[in-house]
Order: structure tokens, then sequence, then C-alpha cells
């Protein structure tokens, strides 16, 4: 059964004259009739009674009529599922993020994507960014927003969204809490609380990068690779932590506040990440809605909103 021989039978169904029926579709009277034998001979009814004055449908016609509209409508729209879904209007797509990506870029972003395509549906899952960055190469996520990027082997596809910097972490108590800027050759003057490498490569190689190059190292007191408990020590116990941040006057929970770490400036890059391999037509979709997020932040990094410009 053809969609076109239904449709050529609703047109006469409508019409009920074969003349006004082909006009319609634009077709030959003969090709009408051809169409309309092809779909009665599929059927085994007749569904059309003519004579040289009068057209009618059949009781097996009139039957038909509904199940035909309804047939037609089915298709119509099955086509437009699918042309929505290859064309990324539609779909579901898997989105993890790190806490900043959270606070700075999920919620614009999505603001933005949901505007333009109500159809998609997305999951979403907080985490840090090594995590992350394994749940891409194992399919678990379809995009992540995360520190660093592409480091295995080839699979993993990313792009900037905005340099951030580090920052020392500490409570109202600590004696470094009033301080303006923190050499990271200070570090090692006071008990530190770090996170395991494998949480978030991208921060941890920063932050370690900046010491090799001042030639003093963090002193690590614990390793703590939760950030709402790294935050809890450090204002309970008076030790330093480490956190990105675009604004130093960023509000920050238990009364906390970061300092600038200086000479170097330890800064890492907030990225989104996709699998190379990709078949999910939304993941496009997705990053083109973070275009215009991006371009907010970078103007808010470049002091338009939030202060002073990163060091170059």
């Amino acid at each position: 059964m053809e969609t076109r021989h239904i449709e050529a039978f609703l047109a006469i169904a409508d019409e009920l004259h074969f003349g006004r029926a082909a006009a319609r579709l634009h077709l030959t009277q003969p090709s009408l009739s051809q169409q309309l034998k092809r779909l009665e001979r599929h059927l085994g009814v007749e569904l059309v009674s003519r004579t040289s004055r009068v057209v009618q449908l059949t009781p097996a016609g009139e039957a038909f009529r509904t199940d035909a509209r309804r047939i037609l409508g089915e298709v119509d729209l099955a086509t437009s599922t699918v042309r929505d879904i290859a064309a990324g209007r539609m779909g579901r797509i898997s989105i993890g993020f790190n806490g900043r990506a959270g606070q700075l870029i999920m919620p614009r972003s999505l603001a933005q994507l949901h505007a333009h395509y109500p159809n998609i549906t997305t999951e979403l899952s907080s985490g840090r960014s090594g995590p992350q960055l394994t749940a891409l190469t194992r399919g678990e996520l379809d995009v992540g927003l995360l520190y660093g990027g592409a480091s295995n082997g080839g699979s993993v596809l990313s792009r900037c969204l905005l340099p951030m910097r580090i920052g020392a972490l500490v409570g109202q108590g600590h004696r470094w809490a009033d301080r303006p800027s923190i050499s990271i050759r200070e570090l090692a003057e006071t008990p530190c609380v770090m996170f395991n490498r494998e949480v978030s490569p991208a921060m941890y190689d920063a932050i370690m990068t900046a010491g090799e190059r001042a030639g003093a190292f963090p002193r690590v007191a614990e390793y703590m690779n939760d950030s709402v408990a790294t935050e809890i020590i450090v204002a309970a116990r008076r030790y330093l932590g480490f956190a990105s941040f675009i604004s130093t006057d960023e509000p920050r929970p238990m009364g906390l506040r970061v300092v600038p770490l200086v000479d170097p400036e330890p800064v890492v890059e907030l990225q989104v990440a996709w699998r190379v391999d990709t078949s999910n037509e939304v993941v496009q979709v997705f990053l083109d809605s973070l275009d215009a997020t991006r371009n907010y932040l970078q103007s808010t990094a470049r002091g338009k909103v939030f202060g002073e410009p990163l060091a170059s």
C-alpha cells in the first residue's frame, strides 16, 4: 500500500468527482483512476462506486476513509520526527558538568537550547573532570563540561569555553584571608588540602606546574576529592584549598574567600568535550547553543563584569 494511492482515494472521497480530485493532486484522470484501482486490488474491496452521473463511496470506502486519514497523519508525523532527529532538532543528550560549569554555563546554555529546540530532552549529571572524561570514552556521556580536554588517545574532541584562574580557598580565620594575593612559593609554608590527580588532571597539573616554575610545591596536609568536603575542611581547620574563579567577589559558602595565586598565576581552561565518533546529531546543536554563553563569559572575563582581566 503506497501513500500516494491513499492520497488519491482521499481526494476522490472529499470531492466525489474524479476531475476535481485529479486537478487537486495535479494528476490526469486516468492516472488517478489507476491509483484507486491499485489500492482496491491491494485491499481486495471496492472503495468507490462510479457511474456516469454519480461518484460515491461504498460502505467499505466510508469505513476506510477514517483509517486512511489516520495512516497519512502517522506517516507525516513519522517523517517529521525522523527529519527532526536527523537535523538535531529532536532527541536526547546526556551532559556532564563540573561545579563551575554548572554555575557559569549550564543555566544560560540550557535556556538557549530549550528556547530554540523544545523537543530535545537533556539528561544532566554533575561530576569532576576526570570521571567525566572516563564516562565520555565509555559512551556514558554525550558531552562533558570540564577542566582540560582531549587527552584520551584521539577519541575525544574539545574546545575552550573560558580560561579560569586558580586561587587559594581560605576561611575567615586563616592568616592569609585578607591578603590581595598569595605567591605560589608561599604554599610550602601552610597546610593545603589537595585532590588526587585523577579527579581533575588539568587543574592538578596547572597547580603543580606553577609550583615547579616557582621552585616550591604546596605542602599537602590532606587529600580530599569531594569539593564540598574540601570547603568544610578549609572552613573548620584553617587549611588552604584550591578553587577556580573569575572574580574574587564571587559568593562562596561558609564565609570562604578565594585569594589569587601569583608568581606564576595558574590558569586552567574550562572546556566542552565530546566523542569523535558520536552519531548523536543533538550534540552539534548543543555545541552551537554554547556559543552565546561562551561569548558572554569571555566578555565578563575581559573585565566587563567581574573586574580585572586574566594575566597574559
